[in-house]
């Protein structure tokens, strides 16, 4: 497995369709709220979607667990609590923060403001972790991706407007999810990452389920064959990305993998271009995709090809 997990292009494979599948949930989301008849500003059905999403999804978890290996998990009463506080740190606290944020601010700085997770991780990293220490071609993929994602938002309606409610959050959100994945890296050597990933998702659920129905006043979402659908592939979205993720912590650097996180919001804007109504494909998105790439191939550019070039 630590083989299989550190190999340069496993890596490269197993975090591209893991951003993959979290960009997919960009465009399954905002269809999603059309289906289940949210409003736009309708914060607390949309907490109550997440809460339903993770929950389904925890369940999809334990179901595949048990379907692999035939077996149910030993838990430990030493390992519910540090799964209890990454679920409110990934799920609960993270999603609270970004479905508020996103809601109060436009679409560009929610793009920008959530990729700076990764720049969170990575400097945060370098400074934990010996073996993770930023050097070029972690600076040049960083630049480059965040170059990406930046050219990709340009031209919509930017502005330097600033409140805690929007902006704010989203860099709460951030912090929070760069915490999250330092704190799934310290306890991942101990336990079997399902049950890091359905764990947290559950126990991380269960405040959004609670909160968002408080809410939402008795009010209901409306549940349909196509509706309740969507909401199943957002669960096994979050159900394998979180798994193979977690896999990933667990036998690498957070720095070294985090980074292509930056794939996220490009995925984001080609899948909402292919099945949402009014997003079309621009030079722009072929552009950052292309200075992503660019960032991803400095990252894993070997140290005696990038000395050689030098000479």
């Amino acid at each position: 497995m630590n083989n299989f997990f550190t190999k340069k292009v496993n890596i490269l494979i197993i975090s591209l369709i893991c951003t993959a599948l979290w960009g997919s949930a960009f465009p399954v989301v905002k269809i999603g709220y059309g289906l289940l008849e949210i409003k736009p500003f309708d914060i607390y059905s949309k907490i109550y979607f997440a809460g339903l999403r993770f929950f389904i999804a925890a369940i999809m978890v334990f179901l595949i667990h048990r379907i692999i290996y035939r077996e149910n998990f030993s838990v430990d009463k030493s390992i519910i609590k540090p799964i209890i506080i990454l679920g409110l740190l990934q799920t609960s606290l993270q999603y609270f923060f970004f479905y508020i944020g996103v809601a109060n601010t436009s679409g560009i700085k929610s793009a920008i403001l959530q990729s700076g997770s990764t720049f969170f991780t990575v400097i945060a990293a370098h400074f934990i972790y010996a073996e993770d220490k930023l050097n070029a071609n972690r600076i040049v993929s960083l630049i480059l991706g965040f170059g990406g994602v930046l050219l990709i938002n340009l031209g919509k309606n930017f502005d330097l407007s600033f409140t805690l409610i929007g902006e704010g959050f989203l860099i709460f959100s951030a912090l929070l999810s760069t915490i999250a994945t330092i704190y799934a890296k310290t306890i991942s050597n101990n336990i079997n990452p399902f049950l890091i990933s359905g764990g947290q998702m559950l126990s991380g659920s269960l405040p959004l389920l609670i909160l968002g129905k408080i809410g939402m006043k008795g009010a209901k979402l409306n549940f349909n064959l196509s509706s309740f659908s969507l909401l199943i592939y957002a669960a096994f979205i979050s159900a394998a990305a979180f798994t193979l993720w977690y896999m990933l912590l667990k036998y690498n650097p957070p720095g070294k993998v985090s980074i292509y996180r930056l794939f996220i919001p490009i995925f984001g804007s080609i899948f909402s271009a292919l099945f949402v109504k009014g997003e079309y494909f621009t030079t722009n998105l072929l552009l950052g995709l292309i200075l992503v790439v660019l960032g991803i191939l400095a990252l894993n550019i070997d140290d005696r090809i990038r000395t050689h070039i030098s000479k």
